[in-house]
């Protein structure tokens, strides 16, 4: 028996159990070479004894950490203030909960944070890398996978071959966005994009483009960073330039509630004078005034997916489908 206060030693299960040093070793570490009557000694013993494994001491024999990282490369404002990022995060949590890997947040909010995380993360600190809110020619995933650490991007970079990701199917909810204004009448449509260095910014203006461009309707176009402050600037741009516009549609959802204030400040009815659609479907949507028409898509099933794919990559499971992309669609309310 440990003495009291002491922490129980691997020596003390193993005589506990009456077997070798070694079996407890392989029980501990999962190994398949052990009988099934001492697996149950030796759980059973560590069960009396309140035995806790050293992890230190087992990663250097399994050469595993049980920690994968969520890696962020946004400022803290967009990553607390947005409720995808929150969604990301539960969803992740939610299928990481019965592997028994732990999750480390990982935020890189310059380039020399980013550099430093990137030699830390190969240096094999942990066992798997989740990637969200990536720029073009990102060199960390591809540094990833050299150093051999699994690696599973939240959406697809433009420039960019990953092994592993999951994303939506942003050109064909944004198209569903546009093609739902022109249907009810509006010519004039104006759209707030993305930035065109991430592929969701790229993807949702090409759907914008498709669904005009099938119309036979010219095209408006201001560029915001996915903030609702960028929203409203975006949005009196665009008003500056054609005070006539009847719809906009913003590549998400902050954006589009920027451009409800504008419209709002400058006395523009919605959906009277300028109809407004988003994308994201977030919390704020229904509650908005007046509630926002969007496109639905669901950022815990995007964390739930990416941590599924991740765990696979570490068990070193095959994949069928290495990459997910997931269908967005149109929810109605009264803003369009």
């Amino acid at each position: 028996m440990a003495g009291r206060g002491t922490r129980p030693t691997l020596e003390e299960v193993a005589a506990r159990a009456g077997v070798g040093r070694g079996t407890v070793s392989r029980v501990v570490n999962g190994s398949p070479r052990v009988s099934e009557q001492a697996r149950a000694a030796v759980l059973k013993a560590i069960e009396e004894l309140g035995y806790v494994p050293n992890r230190a001491a087992r990663s250097l024999v399994t050469h595993r950490t049980d920690t994968v990282a969520l890696v962020v490369a946004e400022s803290d404002q967009r990553l607390f203030g947005e409720p995808y990022f929150a969604g990301i995060i539960r969803g992740i949590s939610t299928a990481l909960g019965d592997t028994g890997l732990q999750l480390l947040l990982a935020l890189a909010r310059s380039p020399g944070e980013y550099a430093r995380l990137a030699d830390y993360l190969t240096a094999q600190h942990v066992d798997g890398v989740l990637l969200t809110s990536l720029h073009a020619e990102d060199p960390l995933p591809a540094k990833l996978e050299a150093g051999g650490v699994p690696t599973v991007l939240g959406g697809r970079p433009p420039g960019l071959s990953p092994v592993s990701y999951v994303d939506v199917d942003n050109r064909s909810g944004a198209r569903q966005a546009v093609e739902h204004l022109v249907a009810h009448g509006r010519r004039r449509i104006a759209t707030i994009a993305g930035p065109q260095d991430m592929g969701v910014g790229i993807d949702r203006l090409g759907g914008y483009r498709d669904a005009l461009a099938d119309a036979g309707l010219p095209e408006l176009i201001a560029y915001g960073d996915f903030s609702e402050a960028s929203g409203i600037a975006a949005a009196e741009e665009l008003l500056a330039r054609d005070p006539g516009l009847d719809a906009v549609f913003a590549a998400d959802d902050p954006m589009a509630l920027g451009a409800l204030r504008v419209l709002r400040r400058l006395g523009r009815t919605v959906p009277g004078d300028v109809a407004v659609v988003g994308f994201d479907d977030s919390a704020a949507a229904p509650l908005a005034d007046p509630p926002l028409t969007t496109v639905h898509q669901s950022p815990e099933e995007m964390g739930r997916e990416m941590a599924r794919l991740l765990v696979a990559r570490i068990r070193g499971e095959d994949l069928d489908e290495p990459v997910v992309i997931l269908r967005p669609h149109l929810v109605k309310r009264e803003s369009a």
